[in-house]
């Protein structure tokens, strides 16, 4: 960590003496007053990484065969941490969206997220499908011939709508059979976002009024409580899930406008921890999205006190983390290592999947990044605009066993 928390804290401890104590007169000053946000000395890699971390867990308890994944309020672990990923990417975003213009924006929009989709499609259908058929079926025979076949697989969800979960017979004797990711399905929903900030970013008024962000935040805040409270206007459940995901993108989004005009407070930093605490338990349906700009405030101050490594400051795995981890928990399971409970099985998958990870990022995303900005790899990565989205509960599966038509918990 060394230098990396130093710096981080500088501003906070050039206040204490020499001995470690603190004037109480020094620390109400350098609690009320507030800062510009470190853009390039925080932790959000870290808080990335955890969040990636908490998806695989939960998703741990599905992949099992197992419904009882922790959580609170209807949502479970993971889906609290995707609401923590869409605040954060938000805040990313539009920050990103407001220093490029529109083409260099979706440029490096497509250049953070497609390769390494493309890549994990690609794996999943010619590495990890054919490992599977082969343990669970004891033959290939079928593999690519029987549909969905591997090629429809990738096709199906080249452009990131999910359409397909399955491939041929694969998965069909696991606890949660015929799903391959469970989790790539929210990266459509996460594009969908950076396109409405894209548009919205071409407009004066949204650049620099901080009411008129909060008031479109707001609107997606009640159309969410419409649409589910069956207010749904014929539309479908794609619709449903954006007007689920969009109030926390938006939500980042206004955060950015806030601290960029009034500075990060360490105060309301801590203040907003309990605040956004009680309405994500106890308040259903509209709790969490209300909640949004108070999740974002509370980890972006959180990223400025807690020191991350050195290595993590400069490399950004937790997207690699997430579109790789339900592959390695489906073939840690047909391998036998569920067998040896919960624990052992999320050991097991953490370390394969950061592997993959970090894998995934050394060869395919910096690279990519670098080629979209026309410079040398960043020689850190804390704050790149990421796409860092990941799913939370069970799959929004279309096809097979994994759920024909239904869309399951985030």
């Amino acid at each position: 960590m060394g230098a990396v928390g130093a710096g981080r804290r500088g501003s906070v401890s050039a206040i204490a003496r020499r001995d470690g104590a603190a004037e109480p007169s020094q620390v109400r000053i350098a609690l009320r007053r507030s800062r510009a946000f470190p853009y390039r000395d925080n932790s959000l890699n870290l808080f990335r990484l955890i969040l990636a971390f908490l998806v695989l867990f939960a998703h741990g308890y599905y992949v099992v065969g197992r419904s009882d994944s922790p959580g609170f309020n209807g949502e479970n672990l993971g889906g609290w941490a995707v609401i923590g990923f869409f605040v954060i990417s938000g805040f990313l975003i539009t920050r990103s969206r407001f220093r490029s213009n529109p083409g260099t924006f979706l440029l490096h929009r497509i250049a953070r997220i497609m390769p390494a989709f493309v890549v994990c499609l690609v794996m999943t259908a010619f590495v990890f499908g054919p490992i599977a058929q082969v343990l669970t079926h004891g033959t290939i025979a079928g593999y690519f011939s029987n549909g969905p076949t591997p090629l429809e697989y990738i096709w199906g969800n080249l452009f990131l709508h999910v359409d397909h979960y399955q491939i041929g017979a694969s998965l069909s004797d696991v606890p949660y059979p015929d799903a391959w990711n469970g989790s790539l399905w929210t990266l459509y929903f996460e594009f969908l976002c950076y396109l409405t900030v894209w548009l919205l970013g071409g407009l004066a008024i949204y650049r620099k009024s901080i009411s008129v962000v909060a008031v479109l935040w707001m609107l997606s805040v009640l159309v969410r409580i419409a649409f589910a409270s069956g207010i749904t206007g014929g539309l479908d459940g794609d619709f449903g899930l954006f007007t689920r995901l969009l109030p926390y993108f938006l939500g980042g989004s206004l955060i950015y406008l806030v601290v960029q005009r009034w500075g990060l407070s360490p105060i309301l930093g801590i203040a907003s921890i309990p605040l956004a605490g009680v309405l994500m338990v106890f308040v259903p349906i509209a709790g969490g999205p209300l909640a949004a700009p108070l999740i974002g405030y509370a980890l972006l101050y959180l990223s400025t006190v807690v020191p991350q490594p050195a290595w993590i400051a400069r490399n950004d795995v937790s997207y690699g983390f997430y579109i790789y981890a339900w592959p390695v928990q489906q073939l840690t399971v047909i391998v036998g290592g569920a067998a040896f409970g919960m624990g052992v099985y999320l050991a097991i998958t953490t370390i394969a999947t950061f592997l993959l990870g970090w894998a995934s990022w050394m060869l395919v995303e910096r690279h990519f990044i670098r080629l979209a900005r026309g410079s040398a790899p960043p020689s850190g990565t804390t704050l790149n605009e990421n796409a860092a989205t990941t799913d939370a509960g069970a799959p929004r599966a279309t096809d097979g066993a994994a759920g024909a038509g239904t869309s399951a918990p985030l």
